[in-house]
């Protein structure tokens, strides 16, 4: 089959790969000359465990090729996918300039002879599907009603895992009222589900308002653990107890009921605060939601505090080595990262900071304002440190060497927004350590 799909961004580049590497002939589209000059060469754009070995398999055996230019890469093309920005607006809405704008200019590229899909990949809100439809028909100076289809795919993909999540996908859910759309994308689909996984069709405004629900949702289960975890301290509760006591309820589960700084990410931030914004244009007051925002600010504010408390708030003049910047492990994602928070709220208090992640420096170094100095290794960014600041949980920082950190920082003093060490190890080796919802 062939696919076009525009957008390269961390969707776009991951599902036009993992199509391409079932056999489809992939062409990705993006308005950035250089992001495209660099794929094709071979050079990935961003960090994603496992999708560079995927990448250039196909770029090699030819069934992944980039362009920037919408025409050039639609031809021939029989499924279309938007894998375009969805950012914030001022109100909380899901800002849909980059969709409408390529919807216009598909308009003024389809023909009444050639029947394509498209397919809205990005997280957009309800009614999506319909104005991208309404966009195209209007756009265009003939009559191309029957000549596509609009269909709401929304993606599913953590970062880190993408690439496993799409070739071996939980669930993939399709919104479309056309029997023929269905089809094609049963078909695109089908190689992606052997296991028995199941595709999901509904309308087009479920699958627009699943996608929402289901981050929402997982949201909420994190901030409910943060708020657990205040409370654990304030009775002398263990979290850790906690999470494992609820987690082995089948009803509830494991996952997503580690406590730490709140989430981040290109997600849940914006796709919480989207949802909020639909239900306030609909005239109903989510309190959940409202609350799982206000929960999330919170929790870095709790522990920032907890650095505060132990040095009376006489932040000036100390120097932090803080490990972490991503929002979370195996990416390079610095959106909504909770540690560029916690980094500012220590520097705006006269602190200093000096920091290492495995990837996502060159991200902080490229995109964020903030003063700090940037270290080659975890160890070296604690050198002179007053204390080390955990904002991350990378593989790497789970076992380090504490001899050698004990030896690197002024005092042995740790402050862990993810609970990555044995609080009794710790006391053993006679460390400061806070760490979030756990008796010291």
């Amino acid at each position: 089959m062939k696919i076009a799909v525009v957008g390269t961004g961390y969707v776009g580049l991951v599902s036009g790969t993992c199509f391409a590497d079932t056999g489809n002939d992939v062409t990705c589209i993006d308005i950035d000359e250089n992001k495209v000059r660099k794929l094709t060469a071979g050079e990935i754009t961003i960090y994603e465990p496992g999708l560079e070995k995927v990448f250039s398999r196909n770029i090699g055996e030819g069934r992944l090729r980039f362009t920037t230019s919408l025409k050039e890469g639609i031809e021939g093309a029989s499924i279309i996918f938007l894998a375009l920005p969805t950012p914030p607006g001022e109100d909380g809405s899901a800002d849909l300039k980059y969709i409408l704008g390529v919807a216009k200019d598909l308009g003024q590229l389809l023909t009444p002879a050639d029947y394509k899909v498209i397919v809205d990949k990005s997280t957009v809100p309800v009614g999506t599907a319909d104005r991208v439809r309404e966009v195209v028909l209007s756009a265009s100076a003939t009559d191309i009603s029957g000549s596509f289809d609009v269909v709401s795919n929304p993606e599913f993909l953590r970062e880190g895992a993408a690439v496993e999540d799409f070739m071996r996908p939980d669930r993939v859910v399709i919104g479309t009222s056309s029997e023929k759309a269905r089809k094609m994308m049963q078909q695109l689909y089908e190689p992606y589900v052997r296991q028995g996984n199941p595709i999901l069709f509904m309308d087009e405004k479920s699958a627009e308002l699943t996608k929402y629900a289901a981050n929402s949702f997982l949201a909420a289960k994190i901030s409910f653990m943060n708020e657990i975890a205040v409370l654990c301290e304030k009775l002398g509760a263990d979290v850790d107890m906690v999470r494992r006591g609820i987690g082995t309820d089948f009803r509830i589960g494991k996952h997503f009921l580690y406590p730490g700084l709140g989430y981040g990410g290109s997600c849940f931030p914006k796709d919480v605060q989207a949802l909020a914004k639909s239900a306030a244009d609909a005239a109903y007051d989510f309190k959940i939601l409202n609350a799982v925002m206000e929960v999330n600010k919170l929790q870095r504010a709790f522990f920032i505090n907890k650095i505060g408390r132990y040095y009376k708030n006489e932040l000036k003049g100390k120097k932090f080595a803080v490990w972490g910047l991503a929002f979370k492990p195996n990416t390079d994602d610095i959106r909504e990262a909770p540690a560029l928070e916690v980094i500012r709220q220590l520097t705006a208090q006269g602190a200093t900071v000096t920091a290492f992640d495995p990837e996502a420096m060159p991200n902080v170094k490229r995109e964020s304002a903030l003063t700090m100095q940037f270290a080659d290794n975890q160890y070296e960014a604690l050198k002179g440190a007053d204390a080390l600041v955990i904002c991350t949980e990378w593989n790497e920082f789970r076992t380090p060497d504490f001899g050698k950190m004990a030896a690197q920082l002024k005092e042995k003093v740790i402050f862990d927004g993810r609970n990555l060490y044995d609080t009794g190890m710790m006391n053993t080796l006679n460390f400061y350590y806070e760490s979030i919802g756990r008796t010291k």
